[in-house]
């Protein structure tokens, strides 16, 4: 998976399309990323002695890694990631401009 935490994204399809947010977390096994600001939803949660009432609490559920894009630094736009070597150390690219992402 090319995507990792800390990292801008485009969403590229479903209900978010188009909106951008920073990776919170990543999921690499099952290939799925929590993004800030993309696919919320809500979540009942029960009554307890510190919330004796209850509540309906917003959460950000996971979206599908291939769902998103990397945003490019240069172009602001959505870009394939790649990979080369500089100095020995293997770093990821955009393809589009060629910028170094990490």
């Amino acid at each position: 998976m090319k995507i990792k935490k800390g990292d801008n994204v485009i969403v590229i399809s479903g209900k978010d399309k188009g909106k951008t947010g920073i990776v919170q977390k990543a999921f690499p096994k099952a290939g799925k990323v929590i993004i800030d600001g993309v696919n919320l939803r809500k979540k009942h949660v029960k009554p307890t002695q510190a919330n004796p009432d209850g509540s309906i609490v917003n959460i950000y559920a996971p979206i599908y890694a291939s769902k998103v894009a990397i945003v490019d630094p240069k172009t602001k736009k959505a870009t394939k990631v790649g990979y080369k070597f500089v100095d020995n150390k293997k770093v990821r690219y955009a393809k589009d401009s060629g910028t170094i992402i990490d």
